[in-house]
Parts: structure tokens; sequence; C-alpha cells
């Protein structure tokens, strides 16, 4: 293995056909550059798609009233159905396994937002009424001060608490928020906090998001006990979509609606939207590596085909070497070594310059301002990169085996009289 006699002819046997090596070579190369490009990129998605679900609780509920589709009760179908305080309440008290329920609201009804002014600045953004419980169903990640207490809540104070994008419009680049005055219909509060948003949509929006307490918010805009929606954390110890099964049923109760009528609330679980997430992504998975071992696949076909060239070619060279008395491994020995030799140096450029490109992805689409909210920090595991490579080289050295025996079989009068 370690003969150098044995690594100069592998050297001297390439160079003498230098365009058919790299040809045959670049089919391993590329197998295994375009299985880590497209490994990284499916791990980029995955990071891009999970990191904007960052701080959804997996046992996380979200509940809302909407318009009935069936006539129950007396009452017509059509009828629009109003969430009150008194429902969170009775929600608590009587359905199973809900360990939290923050009651929301947000000015002008959902998807609307409002002009929010500080001096001579202005920008339009959602405004949000919410109770301290909130912040423990959704996580939000803090980069000034604090979040909404009890205390806001008791005293209906004129506080709130802005998004990193508010801060943006609203604020100088580097401005401490904390203290600072701003006006919501009029409305004057004061900063209390400031959330970091990432750069999906959903991150976007909180990062567009105002947070006053649920009290003030209510008493300000006059909205009464109505409520927008439900965040709701049930128990871990429970499946959260049975939870919210259970909370739409005794909603249907409450509220005299037909509990077959599907149109009258709205939900959406976490937890189970992460899990069709991953179950796609598994599959996205799945096909990269079909199409990536089966490009492997084709490179180490190359090589063995070229190995056959090599033999063919080199039957003179093998019988000299088999009548001075060279044994059938030793022939084994070269033919494979120089397949090895191949499928590594090959392997590991594509490797390795996968590798590169993918650490260096953040930096070109920041070069060439390509921005994707769903793709963030593609990589690829290393261990798994080594794996295939290994496995690579190893299905190369086995390609090269057939040709290898096929060789060590030559007879040397055979061979001395071929042309």
């Amino acid at each position: 293995m370690f003969d150098s006699d044995n690594w100069i002819e592998i050297w001297h046997s390439m160079k003498k056909n230098p365009l058919r090596s790299f040809m045959t070579g670049f089919g391993v190369f590329w197998g295994m550059f375009m299985l880590i490009i497209m490994l990284g990129s499916g791990n980029g998605l995955r990071n891009g798609v999970t990191g904007d679900m960052k701080g959804f609780s997996t046992n996380s509920v979200y509940v809302w009233a909407m318009s009935t589709s069936k006539s129950y009760g007396g009452f017509k179908p059509g009828r629009r159905v109003q969430l009150t305080f008194e429902d969170a309440v009775a929600i608590k008290n009587n359905v199973k396994h809900v360990d939290i329920i923050a009651p929301r609201n947000q000015l002008g009804g959902y998807g609307d937002n409002n002009n929010i002014s500080r001096g001579t600045k202005s920008g339009s953004f959602t405004v949000m009424g919410d109770t301290p419980d909130y912040f423990k169903v959704k996580l939000l990640e803090l980069s000034y001060g604090r979040v909404i207490n009890d205390f806001d809540m008791r005293d209906k104070r004129k506080v709130c608490v802005i998004g990193d994008r508010v801060h943006e419009v609203l604020f100088n680049k580097g401005e401490n928020p904390i203290g600072k005055s701003i006006n919501i219909q009029g409305v004057h509060y004061t900063v209390v906090g400031m959330t970091k948003s990432g750069n999906g949509r959903m991150s976007r929006r909180d990062g567009e998001s105002i947070y006053i307490p649920f009290s003030t918010f209510t008493k300000a805009y006059n909205y009464g006990n109505k409520v927008s929606w439900f965040s709701i954390l049930a128990n871990k110890d429970v499946p959260p979509e049975s939870v919210e099964t259970n909370i739409k049923a005794y909603l249907a109760e409450r509220h005299k609606v037909d509990p077959e009528d599907t149109m009258a609330f709205g939900s959406f679980t976490a937890g189970k939207f992460m899990k069709k997430m991953n179950q796609g992504f598994s599959l996205i998975n799945l096909v990269v590596w079909i199409v990536g071992v089966f490009s492997l696949i084709s490179g180490i076909i190359g090589i063995s085909n070229i190995m056959i060239v090599v033999v063919k070619e080199r039957t003179k060279e093998i019988g000299v070497k088999r009548a001075l008395g060279a044994r059938p491994y030793l022939i084994i020995r070269q033919v494979i070594m120089e397949a090895f030799s191949l499928t590594a140096v090959f392997g590991y450029t594509g490797l390795v310059l996968g590798v590169v490109l993918l650490e260096n992805a953040s930096t070109i689409m920041t070069t060439f301002d390509v921005s994707d909210q769903y793709f963030k920090n593609p990589e690829i595991d290393f261990n798994i990169a080594v794996k295939s490579l290994v496995v690579l080289i190893f299905c190369g050295m086995l390609a090269g085996l057939i040709p290898a025996i096929r060789a060590s079989r030559i007879k040397p009068i055979e061979a001395l009289r071929e042309e």
C-alpha cells in the first residue's frame, strides 16, 4: 500500500491520459458535490421554515370564531359568533388539560394595521391587546426591557412592547426605546420592551407588532368583553389536538352552535403543523439521497468501465510482471489502488468544494442581494459528509475489483503475444 513505486506508476498512468482520467473522475466529483449541495440546501430550507416557527410551543393551540354554516337552536346559518373574556374563564374551568389560556384582541381586526407615530416619524403596524399569559404561550426573544406583567393589567397602564421592525421605523438606529413614548390612535404609550424577530413571514409579523395590556386595550378602544381569539397552552402529557377538539366542542355548546358545524370555529395547532412539516422534510431528504446516491453510482460505474479499459491497454505490461514472478494479489492491488486514487481524489474534491460553497452561501446571497425568508444557513452534518466519502471510496475500490481479478488471471504467454 505504501510502496512508492506503485504510486509513481499510478501517477504516470493518469498523466499519460489526463483527459480520460479527468472525465472519469469528474463523474465521481459531480456525484459527491451534488449530494453535499442538495443535503445542505435541504437543511437550509428546514432551518428557514423551522426558524419561522421559532417561539411556537409544540403544545400550543389557537382558536377563533367565524360564522355558522348550519341552523341550530332557532338561529339561522350565517350568524357571526363572538368570543368573550368570559369564554376564556369558562374554558379554563371546564375543559380538561388546558394549562394556559390567553385571550387576544387586535385593533381593527385580523390583518388590519394601524398608523402609529412618534414625533415626525410614522408607520403602519399591528396593535395587539394581550395578557401576560400570552408571553408564556408564544416565547418572544427580547432585545430591550420586559414584557407585559400583572401590574400593567391591574392598573391598566398605558405601556407597550414593540417589535424590532417598529423600532426601525419610529426610532433612530441603535436608540434604546425603553421609556420613550409612541402614539396609537391618539393615545400615548410608554415603551417597556422590544422583541427580536427573524426573517420569516411569521417572524416579520411579530416584528411589526405592538403589544399593550389587554385591560388597557379594552378600555382605550371600547372593546368591552370581546375577544378576537384565544392562545392556549395544553398540558404536555396530552395531545394538543384532543384539547383543540374539546375546546371547539365546548364553545359550540356554550354559543348554541351545531356540534357538526365545522365553519363556526377555526383553529391551529402548532404541533400538528410542525409534524406535517417534518414529514415533508423527511420526504425531501429521501428524494435528495436517492438522487445523490444514483449520481454517485453513475460515477462509480464510470470508474469500473475505465479500469476495464486500463487493464486491456496494459495487458502486455501485466504479462511481463507475471512472467517476472508478480503474484496475482499484487496485480489486484495495483488496479484497486488506481481505482482508489481516482475515487478518493475527485470524491474529496467534490466534498470540499460542496462544503465551501455551503459555508459561504449566506455571504453569496448577501453579495448578490438574494434573500429568501424560507432558506437559512444551509449546512451539512460533518459526520454524514465523511461517512459518504468513506462509502464512496469503498465502492470505488469495489468497482476496480472486477477488472483487477480479470487482470490477475491474465496468462503471461497470452499477454506477451497481445498486440
